[in-house]
């Protein structure tokens, strides 16, 4: 039977810790080596800007409209450094010519600033 695999109910309580966080501890004197290997992992966990059919993208498009014509709250989902994010809003202006979605972070005084490229969903809150 493997050590990982033991039920750990069926334990006596006298398996080892293990040395944690000690093992690590000469390699703190690299820093240089730390910050190459943190920026390694940040960018291996980046995900590539999705591309939307145009169909998707008409869908979105007629979603916002709604949305503002009606002054419903919305969840957008948007592409940003490599990672997709979500966040509720109100909308303020669609700006058509700087391509942006401008809202007001939902429950906040926050503005939050969304180019048109980056929507990749948009989903309409229920209101209240």
């Amino acid at each position: 039977m493997k050590f990982r695999s033991y039920p750990s109910e069926n334990s006596q309580g006298d398996i080892p810790e293990g040395r944690g966080m000690v093992k690590w501890a000469p390699f703190a004197t690299m820093p240089e080596q730390f910050e190459n290997i943190g920026r390694l992992m940040d960018s291996q966990s980046k995900i590539k800007r999705p591309v939307l059919s145009d169909d998707r993208l008409d869908e979105i498009e007629h979603i916002l409209k709604y949305a503002v014509k009606e002054r419903l709250p919305v969840r957008v989902d948007y592409y940003y450094d490599g990672g997709r994010f979500s966040i509720s809003l109100h909308i303020i202006k669609i700006d058509q010519w700087s391509m942006m979605l401008i809202g007001q972070i939902y429950d906040t005084e926050d503005f939050i600033f969304v180019p048109f490229i980056d929507i990749l969903d948009i989903f309409i809150l229920p209101a209240g």
